[in-house]
């Protein structure tokens, strides 16, 4: 017999796309003309969608839901922005307008300065929890995207000092790059930028 322990929403990958699930966990029990009466053992746990009950490990409660993911990029795209900023000068025009560019390009509307402030004020752990799960769902190319946007921060007042290549290196890291991948898109966003 199986007994639902929890519910909610999740990504069913036979469906493709977010739908609910019942998180089942199933017990053996021993029965005396079809009544259990005596429990045995456990037969362990599976998610099931609701809408086509398909039967999943209990992993797949890890993968992101699309709502999740679309609240994940722009709280990255924040948590990155004010650390780029902070490595190099916050207060420089031309690189807090950029940086509201890219939040705002990322799903943020009526993203500001005074928005911008609050995000400068972010303590370091929140930065790289929001980096993490973004990272997380990311393709490659989509991080790589994803990091020259941070970097073209930092080169809105020109050139990359050696503190943002630092927060570069370090956003990357976060989201799940490799330093060698990091220092490649650092030089082809310079590049671009300096064809500009």
């Amino acid at each position: 017999f199986y007994r639902t322990i929890a519910q909610g929403p999740f990504h069913c990958r036979r469906c493709g796309g977010d739908r609910q699930y019942r998180r089942r966990a199933g017990r053996r029990w021993f029965t005396l003309f079809f009544i259990p009466v005596i429990p045995l053992n456990s037969v362990g746990e599976h998610v099931q969608c609701t809408t086509c009950r398909a039967r999943n490990l209990t992993d797949a409660l890890s993968q992101p839901t699309t709502a999740q993911m679309q609240a994940a990029l722009p709280a990255g795209m924040r948590a990155a922005a004010a650390a780029m900023l902070r490595s190099g000068d916050p207060a420089s025009p031309a690189a807090r307008q950029r940086a509201i560019e890219a939040v705002t390009g990322s799903g943020v509307p009526g993203y500001g300065e005074a928005a911008l402030d609050g995000d400068l004020g972010q303590s370091f752990e929140a930065i790289r929890s929001a980096l993490n799960q973004v990272g997380a769902q990311l393709t490659i190319q989509a991080r790589e995207w994803y990091l020259a946007e941070v970097i073209r921060i930092g080169l809105a007042d020109r050139p990359l000092t050696e503190s943002e290549r630092h927060a570069a290196l370090a956003i990357g890291a976060d989201l799940g790059m490799t330093q060698a991948q990091v220092i490649g898109v650092i030089a082809m966003t310079e590049q671009s930028a300096d064809r500009d």
